[in-house]
């Protein structure tokens, strides 16, 4: 039986606080991860850590940190699957208005407005912006009432300036389904997260939301803007690029560890969903410091 219930977080400060900062210095528990969406946007900075990133139709592998600005309603998932040594998870939630509506419409606030519209296809920040506003997010659990306020202020007015940054969903990303739906999308995701080295067939994947083939693959489509094959093969790319950075097994060995049972349709997917081939990738993430 599915759960109707909507997967809907709702996220409540402390008393007193316009804006909810919150830190994780353990292991996240991936059970908790889970297919969700809030109003609040979402900051969220990770010093050290590995895992998944999946916002809206986004889905990749990092490995060390990330910088990441998640606009309001936009759908994602848990984040880290392992905390390295030292490794935090710093997030901020908060409304766009949370300093009032007549806030937003003072001109200084033009390019954090603009900032917020950005976030709504998801914003990654690069490696010069995550080493200025890294550890100011993390400070900001330092401080309570107007100074935590106006740290965060500091923050979003660097956000909005810089342009060391990508759009995640560089074609937008409309959340066309109803809430209660999102928890059809999630028995999915984690199904996919579990099986993708498997065959999955739609048979077997619809059974799993009690739909038939024809209306299941409308329904995916309409709400991720992805047929599910597509959904499968990054997720095998995905596993994929954290094999290559991570481990010395071959090419042709990780291949068929993520689910492809041929290196040629392989090599033609890793192309079309990186921009490149697996041997490139691996030689050019063996120069890149995230």
């Amino acid at each position: 039986m599915i759960n109707k219930k909507p997967t809907f977080r709702k996220v409540t400060p402390s008393f007193g606080s316009s804006i909810l900062v919150k830190q994780h210095v353990e292991t996240i528990d991936k059970d908790g991860a889970y297919w969700h969406f809030h109003p609040e946007l979402e900051l969220i900075y990770i010093n050290k850590g590995q895992g998944k990133t999946h916002i809206g139709n986004h889905l990749s592998y990092f490995n060390n940190s990330q910088l990441i600005l998640i606009g309001s309603n936009l759908p994602h998932n848990g984040f880290t699957d392992r905390l390295t040594a030292n490794g935090t998870e710093t997030a901020v939630q908060f409304k766009s208005n949370f300093l009032g509506d007549d806030f937003l419409n003072v001109p200084e606030m033009a390019p954090i407005v603009s900032l917020f519209e950005r976030a709504k296809q998801g914003i990654r920040f690069k490696v010069e912006t995550k080493k200025v506003i890294g550890p100011k997010i993390d400070k900001l659990l330092e401080h309570q009432g107007l100074k935590r306020v106006l740290k965060f202020l500091d923050i979003l007015n660097y956000l909005a300036t810089t342009e060391d940054y990508t759009l995640l969903n560089a074609d937008g990303f409309a959340f066309e389904t109803e809430p209660q739906d999102s928890s059809k999308i999630d028995i999915i995701f984690k199904y996919v997260n579990k099986n993708f080295q498997n065959h999955i067939t739609l048979d077997e994947i619809a059974d799993e939301v009690s739909m038939t083939v024809p209306a299941f693959c409308r329904y995916f489509k309409k709400a991720t803007g992805k047929t599910f094959t597509q959904l499968v093969n990054e997720y095998r790319v995905v596993h994929a690029t954290k094999l290559l950075n991570e481990s010395q097994k071959s090419i042709a060995d990780i291949c068929f560890e993520c689910g492809f049972n041929n290196f040629s349709h392989f090599n033609k997917q890793f192309n079309e969903i990186t921009g490149k081939s697996a041997s490139n990738y691996r030689k050019e993430i063996k120069l890149i410091i995230q």
